[in-house]
């Protein structure tokens, strides 16, 4: 029995006895700890997507306040107006920064979660690197991910928290999809090995993340599981890779199903219509000629840098593994190193492969890609695919640079010392050309304080009714506005390009109302209205509000500029209501990541029956 389970374990995954195994995650954990501790220091801490996701924080906290476990609408969006943000953009990153805030002063909640999720993403590292090197060197490629530059940068610069994520989840994708635990068993208990139920979920969570991580993630495990079939000449990599993205995308319906159906409702072409968002002006080193995008053409410069650098360093270590495979004291003495052997063999192709693709795809030659394969081009970035080069990238250099086998331990020595100090430098340099301080009204205490004024924030582009312009609607608006015609513009901007503001002095409506109650989801008011005409509620047009007068489903008039809702009424006393429903996609939504789980569930418990008949 001793013997048979041996054959289940893989090599280098024997994990230290004792106390000396909390050793490598102490580590990785100190590791990210030196790498978030500029954010701490620096004082004032604001990147490209800071305030969208600390003011999405702010606001689904107030939902669950208001008992929403799962909040669809935005209400302080749009000066009040609201939007479907929630609708459309992943669960993950916004209720993980929520959630924090509960137990968190806010100030510190970013640097937190910029925490964690490093943490993670060095440990999820480790646990891939430790299926072909030795408990060292996965600790090392563990600390090396974190510092080798992308995660810094979108960390530091971009503060995408949610694309951060995308750290966390590739390494564990690329664990699952190329472990290979029953190499002898039948095609189905081959594929089904154990790997099948955390690979979905593993997929579930890139989609509940990110909607770009959840596009490479799909790309990258049909690649990685393509080679891997081929090299083990086995269905077996693609059976399981197949039921694990149907299963974790049906685990992520609730989310996806949604967003899918009802994208029609939005304007999501403005994330990728703007010169700044399309592929064809983001390729490495390519420059912007309108001087007003200067700034966008040094963030590119930047982020190919980033790309050169852990390109450059990916494939001079896969160089060194391959010099070092050719030598003939290597061949005779392979059995010494089993993380080096093995990262030589099955591994070696995908792993090695993926700098060389995610290169061809930063160029310009690869533009037919980007426009063949669906949904590729809502990366927005090439740049992006960095994500995916991180774990590669320190797995490679790991094996490259640990020396292994027992001769010469000065060596490690050498190796620790040298890569500390280039951890640091990199830190140091990272912080000094990423973060950045905050604009006033940008830090996280003038945000709340603006949250908590109530007068409402910007909206967001890409979640505005189609053929409106969310940046029309004025602020101070009343909760209703009684007009005579439903186009009646609302708040005067004072000078070119400044936001309207409406005031009573104005006169643009003939009565106003404040809502009586007004939550994130639901709205009621009354008032009387002298004459027939129109209200214009502080709400944007979404098709899952139901809007009823007097208890009869309202009559919208056609849609405004702004993207506001106008209901006719009649004359007199009238009664308003505004309430979210849950639209059949939704539904289908949470049937799908029901069945999923259930049906995962049975996958499971065949896993675990394969693998008990077996051990």
């Amino acid at each position: 029995m001793k013997q048979q389970r041996t054959e289940i374990r893989q090599p280098g995954s024997e994990m230290p006895a004792g106390p000396i195994r909390f050793l490598g995650p102490g580590i990785i954990l100190l590791a990210a700890a030196v790498a978030t501790a500029p954010i701490l220091l620096h004082g004032s801490y604001c990147g490209d997507d800071f305030e969208f996701h600390v003011l999405s924080w702010f606001d689904v906290q107030q939902s669950w306040l208001h008992g929403i476990p799962y909040p669809h609408w935005m209400g302080s969006a749009n000066y009040g107006a609201g939007e479907p943000r929630f609708m459309f953009y992943p669960p993950l990153a916004w209720m993980l920064g929520a959630a924090l805030g509960l137990a968190l002063p806010w100030t510190l909640v970013p640097v937190a979660l910029v925490f964690l999720v490093l943490a993670a993403t060095g440990l999820a590292t480790r646990a891939l690197a430790g299926e072909v090197l030795a408990d060292a060197g996965a600790t090392l490629a563990g600390c090396a991910t974190l510092f080798s530059g992308f995660a810094l940068f979108t960390a530091y610069e971009r503060t995408a928290f949610a694309e951060l994520m995308g750290g966390f989840w590739i390494p564990l994708l690329l664990l699952f999809a190329l472990r290979d635990r029953r190499t002898e068993a039948p095609l189905w208990q081959r594929a089904l090995d154990g790997s099948a139920l955390p690979l979905a979920l593993v997929v579930a969570g890139c989609w509940l993340s990110d909607g770009p991580v959840g596009v490479m993630a799909s790309y990258l495990l049909a690649a990685v599981a393509t080679m891997a079939s081929v090299l083990a000449r086995s269905w077996a990599p693609l059976l399981r890779a197949s039921i694990a993205s149907a299963l974790g995308i049906g685990l992520a319906g609730l989310y996806l199903i949604p967003a899918a159906r009802e994208q029609g409702w939005v304007d999501l072409g403005a994330a990728v219509n703007l010169p700044v968002f399309q592929i064809e002006n983001n390729f490495l080193f390519m420059r912007f000629t309108d001087p007003k995008l200067a700034r966008f053409t040094a963030f590119l410069e930047r982020a190919s840098w980033l790309a050169v650098g852990m390109i450059g360093v990916a494939l001079a270590s896969a160089g060194v593994l391959w010099l070092r495979s050719r030598r003939p004291a290597w061949k005779t003495d392979h059995s010494q190193k089993p993380g080096l052997a093995r990262i030589l063999g099955q591994w070696w192709i995908p792993i090695g492969l993926i700098p060389g693709v995610v290169l061809v795809l930063l160029l310009p030659v690869s533009l037919p890609v980007w426009h063949l394969l669906p949904k590729l081009r809502f990366l927005q970035y090439p740049w992006r695919w960095l994500l995916v080069l991180e774990a590669p990238t320190a797995l490679l250099f790991s094996a490259a640079v640990w020396p292994t086998g027992a001769r010469r331990p000065g060596r490690r020595g050498f190796v620790i010392a040298a890569c500390s100090i280039a951890f640091l430098a990199s830190t140091f340099l990272a912080a000094k050309n990423f973060l950045r301080v905050c604009q006033e009204g940008d830090t996280v205490a003038d945000l709340l304080e603006s949250y908590r004024g109530g007068g409402g924030l910007e909206g967001t582009d890409e979640y505005e009714p189609p053929d409106a312009d969310h940046w029309k609607i004025a602020t101070g608006l009343p909760d209703g506005c009684f007009v005579r015609d439903s186009d009646t513009t609302l708040g005067v901007a004072e000078t070119d390009g400044a936001i309207a503001a409406w005031t009573p002095e104005q006169r643009s409506c003939e009565a106003t109302a404040t809502a009586q109650l007004r939550t994130p989801e639901h709205v009621r008011l009354e008032m009387t209205s002298p004459h027939a005409g129109f209200v214009i509620l502080k709400l944007v047009s979404f098709p899952a509000w139901r809007i009823q007068v007097n208890g009869k489903p309202a009559e919208q008039a056609d849609p405004r500029d702004d993207g506001l809702i106008a209901v006719a009424v009649p004359q007199g006393p009238i009664r308003l209501t505004a309430d979210w429903t849950t639209t059949p996609d939704v539904i289908l939504g949470r049937v799908a990541s029901g069945t999923a789980l259930l049906v995962l569930l049975g996958v499971r418990w065949q896993e675990r029956r394969h693998f008990k008949h077996r051990v």
